[in-house]
Order: C-alpha cells, then structure tokens, then sequence
C-alpha cells in the first residue's frame, strides 16, 4: 500500500469542489442521510483516495460508497469500475454500489446495506 493512499492531492481540490457542486439528485438524496454523523460515523463526499475521486468515503471504516447513473451501465465503464474497485480495495477499502433507481425507490433498504458494511 503506497502511503499517500489516503491523502487529499490538492491538483484534485477544484474536480472535488465542482462534484460536490455537481451532484446527481441521487448523490444528494444518499448525502442527506450520511452527512453530520447520522449513521454513527463521519462520511465525506467527493473524497480523493490515491488517484481516485469517490462519491462518499467513511475512512474510520473504510467503506467507500459508489452511486451510480446509467452511464455506469456502458461496457466500457463497468470495466473501469471494476478495475477502480480493485484498486481500492487493494489499499483496504470496502467499494459497495447502488444504482440511482436503489436510492430514489427504496432508501431504507440502502440505508440498512450500509450499515450492515458499518458493523
């Protein structure tokens, strides 16, 4: 594991800003419920991880937490994803995905999937 896994690059700082700007109605519904410790822990969103930019991160109990939109669907994409949850998970992280339509139809479920990860 390189040492600088776990730190913030500041060449990532404006992407991250403008993410947490740019969030998807998803993003947003899944960080009303993470943000302020609601869950017993504190989450960040749109955190660096090496050269990654995650949607929401819980490094306490390194859980990253991925929501996806339909361009995730893509081939091309899902490979990347998959190789991106490797790596993350090489440096300790638990990577677990929820698709848009998980957040917007059934948020209790998502949420109780999150915190059996917390356990």
């Amino acid at each position: 594991m390189r040492n600088n896994c776990f730190v913030n690059r500041s060449k990532q700082k404006v992407v991250r800003q403008e993410l947490r700007k740019n969030s998807t109605e998803a993003e947003e519904k899944l960080w009303s419920v993470l943000r302020g410790k609601q869950l017993g822990v504190k989450f960040a969103r749109q955190d660096g991880i090496e050269h990654y930019v995650v949607d929401f991160c819980c490094r306490k109990q390194k859980l990253v937490i991925e929501v996806d939109g339909e361009i995730h669907d893509d081939k091309e994409v899902k490979e990347y994803d998959l190789e991106r949850t490797k790596e993350l998970e090489s440096y300790g992280y638990c990577v677990i995905r929820f698709k848009n339509e998980q957040i917007f139809k059934n948020i209790d479920e998502v949420i109780n999937i999150i915190k059996n990860h917390l356990k």
